[in-house]
């Protein structure tokens, strides 16, 4: 998996490299099961501070997406990300009222939010199915 981090990004890096790995499951090149580097290992080879590197794994392991383990390393949930529940549901409904709200705003119609979020869902299936 290739990680390409923008240190001029207002994101935080740790961020951005979970979202990395999130969408990396998301586009099966992470399986159930896969190892990923060590925290020392990792922050070297792109070049940032272990503790980043640590806080993004920690995170991800509290979000159901990792496993970490003394012996076995960094692995992706063997038993898959968890499902969607009421209050992860609850999550995204939350985070998406300020999205919603800014392109309203900017005058930016349902239909070309809906096609664009369409079109983003698509580049994470298969040929476009659910």
């Amino acid at each position: 998996m290739f990680i390409s981090l923008d240190f001029e990004s207002k994101d935080p890096i740790y961020l951005q490299l979970s979202q990395q790995i999130i969408e990396g499951i998301a586009r099966r090149q992470l399986c159930p099961g896969d190892t990923l580097p060590s925290v020392r290992s990792l922050a070297a080879d792109i070049g940032i501070n272990l503790h980043t590197v640590n806080k993004a794994y920690q995170q991800l392991k509290q979000d159901g997406f990792l496993h970490i383990h003394r012996q076995k390393g960094v692995v992706i949930n063997p038993d898959g990300v968890p499902k969607a529940d009421d209050q992860y549901r609850s999550k995204v409904e939350h985070e998406l009222h300020p999205i919603i709200a800014e392109n309203i705003c900017r005058d930016l119609n349902k239909e070309e939010f809906l096609n664009m979020c369409s079109h983003i869902y698509s580049e994470f299936t298969k040929d476009g199915e659910s």
